[in-house]
């Protein structure tokens, strides 16, 4: 029934650059340029983002070390604060999660199908089965073992280091004739346009935050998981202040406002005619990589609330040779393919996604506080402390409820939804507490 520690630093340095690294980076930077007047502004806003988010790792390597354990993103809460609260900020998270991969396995098999399906199967039906196929054979590589999952993940995430790597070379092989055309900048508001900026900026270096959930899983986590989450997000800005600088050396601020295929034009430098094709090969490997990262987190997300009492007991099972959940793993999965069949019904619930991951992880972060009381214990035992406390954690928080104020700004109608959401959740915590009789196990 319990988890057995199996992954080492390695492995969840690679979790980290894949929890980050998904679709974001080959389509923010346009959202990012609509909002930013100049070239300052816009890589302004991506070094802030990536100055940020460093501040945000290490503030949750923090969190990982003095408080490693599975599913570690809902018992943070749960240790910290209280089991509703904990259940209140992650069920909306599960849900939007499998939303999310559903959604971008669509993406991934929308870029792959012309590719390698034959001309009768270039239509929707054709791209559901490259869907569903893709992710049942992910679903069968993670029922296989944890370790297994790994080395997938491993691979995924160094191919596409290398085609981010190789795309990045564009710059290296001249401009191109890209169109004076610019979109009218109608924000005269410079704070207001970054703080908008921001949103899509953050949720590109979103992801890592999940990497405390395999708490259970990682070999010496009071170490490796500080030493991982750090190696991983500066893996990730060193990437996407690489590929940023090519996007803009190739296309300029005007040429980024304008168009979203911004790998393919880049592809498009290198290869020529035969660019569509890699980098349609790119964005099915970062799909496959998001996809793997997420099934083998969520399930311990799962295993989490079980052992709050909140899920079944049957959710934490776990099979002492492979440290699968396969109850957990299976939901999982089969949420994602019931979720396939309504995808294009789905498009609505990702723009959610941003907002809850604000309130998310500002508030998990303020764990770190009352960590830091509740373990003084840990202090002088070697495990790793973050320097320029509590400044570190104050910027993080600072600035992602900056981001969820602009978000409220720009989409009041949106934030008082997912508001609604969180709320419901504390209603289905203590309703399902209540239906719990005393003494019973589930």
């Amino acid at each position: 029934m319990s988890i057995t520690p199996k992954l080492n630093r390695f492995d969840l340095s690679m979790i980290v650059v894949s929890l980050v690294i998904g679709m974001g980076i080959f389509a923010a930077p346009a959202e990012v340029a609509k909002n930013s007047s100049t070239p300052l502004l816009y890589f302004g806003a991506w070094l802030l983002g990536g100055a940020v988010s460093l501040c945000g790792a290490l503030t949750f390597a923090e969190i990982g070390a003095r408080y490693p354990t599975t599913g570690g993103f809902y018992k943070v809460f749960s240790y910290c604060f209280h089991p509703a609260f904990a259940f209140m900020i992650n069920w909306v998270l599960v849900i939007s999660n499998a939303a999310s991969v559903a959604a971008v396995a669509l993406i991934g098999a929308e870029y792959i199908n012309p590719i390698i399906m034959p001309q009768s199967l270039q239509n929707d039906a054709g791209i559901k089965i490259m869907t569903i196929t893709s992710v049942v054979v992910l679903y069968i590589i993670n029922y296989l073992g944890i370790k297994m999952s790994a080395r997938t993940q491993n691979v995924l995430t160094l191919f596409k280091i290398g085609m981010i790597l190789i795309l990045c070379a564009a710059v290296f092989k001249g401009n191109i004739n890209a169109t004076k055309e610019v979109i009218a900048y109608h924000n005269n508001n410079n704070i207001s346009a970054f703080g908008i900026s921001l949103v899509a900026v953050f949720f590109t270096y979103g992801g890592y935050q999940q990497t405390i959930n395999f708490g259970g899983d990682i070999i010496n986590p009071k170490i490796n998981i500080p030493k991982a989450i750090f190696f991983g997000i500066a893996t990730v800005i060193s990437l996407y202040m690489l590929i940023n600088f090519a996007y803009y050396s190739v296309l300029g601020i005007s040429g980024l406002q304008h168009k979203t295929t911004l790998a393919a034009t880049l592809a498009g430098v290198l290869f020529g005619a035969a660019g569509y094709k890699i980098v349609s090969l790119l964005m099915f490997v970062s799909v496959l990589a998001f996809v793997n990262v997420n099934i083998m987190a969520n399930p311990r997300v799962y295993y989490a609330m079980a052992e709050d009492g909140i899920l079944p007991a049957r959710f934490k099972r776990v099979n002492s040779q492979t440290q699968v959940q396969e109850f957990g793993l299976s939901f999982f999965v089969g949420a994602v393919l019931i979720i396939l069949f309504f995808a294009n019904s789905f498009q609505n619930i990702l723009n959610y996604v941003m907002f809850f991951d604000t309130i998310g992880l500002s508030t998990a972060a303020i764990t770190i506080f009352i960590l830091r009381r509740k373990t003084k214990h840990l202090n002088n035992t070697g495990i790793y402390i973050m320097k320029w406390y509590p400044v570190i954690p104050i910027i993080f928080i600072t600035t992602y409820w900056f981001v969820t104020i602009s978000i409220f700004i720009e989409n009041p109608q949106a934030a008082l939804i997912c508001i609604c959401a969180f709320i419901a959740g504390l209603i289905i915590y203590y309703i399902t507490k209540r239906s719990q009789k005393p003494n019973t196990i589930l």
